[in-house]
């Protein structure tokens, strides 16, 4: 069996689109993978309680007891290793990552950002866009690299930017986008790992 571990920060709702995109497909039975281990840097993250109730195993390294970033990363990546992962999916796992850390994870390692990069990388994606005058915003699932949200890019949505839209409002409309192509993505890499 092939393990994916999701890292996650807050609710979790993509990990929850992955999850069961997973149970609906029947992945363990169809690829031999499975979502081994939610992984939370934040012991309040709600996702957690929904990975537990799924029987998913859960683990909580809390960024504020190391004393550096790199030192927070070196015990995530033990703590991810446990589970030997064949992907490593980011899902509102809120920390830039060391570049030893992606180096340890290269091509293992995805992440989605809510806009249509390489537009817009960072944070204030939303209102960056309203604020450009954009006629579409969206969402990127992409691979890791050192550089922030500038990895090879491995599935998009477009959703219209509509007159009187704030942040919020096209939030909400990407994120209905999100929870349909990260489980996409995640299954076609799946797939190749055959």
């Amino acid at each position: 069996m092939k393990n994916i571990v999701i890292l996650i920060s807050g609710g979790g709702s993509n990990m929850a689109a992955i999850v069961k995109t997973a149970q609906q497909e029947q992945w363990e039975r169809r690829y031999g993978v499975r979502i081994a281990a939610v992984v939370s840097n934040k012991a309040d993250a709600g996702g957690l309680v929904f990975a537990q109730e799924q029987g998913i195993a859960t683990a909580v390294l809390d960024h504020k007891a190391y004393p550096s970033r790199e030192a927070f990363d070196a015990a995530l990546a033990a703590q991810l290793d446990e589970f030997a992962p064949v992907l490593v999916v980011l899902a509102g796992f809120m920390r830039i990552l060391t570049p030893g850390f992606v180096a340890h994870y290269a091509g293992r390692l995805i992440n989605i950002h809510p806009s249509l990069l390489p537009a817009f990388t960072g944070l204030h994606t939303h209102q960056r866009a309203i604020d450009a005058g954009c006629k579409f915003a969206g969402v990127t699932v992409h691979q890791v690299t050192a550089e922030l949200d500038v990895g090879p890019i491995l599935d998009q949505a477009v959703v219209p930017v509509l007159p009187g839209d704030t942040a919020e409002t096209l939030a909400a409309r990407v994120l209905t986008q999100e929870h349909i192509i990260y489980p996409r993505a995640v299954r076609a890499l799946v797939q190749q790992l055959g």
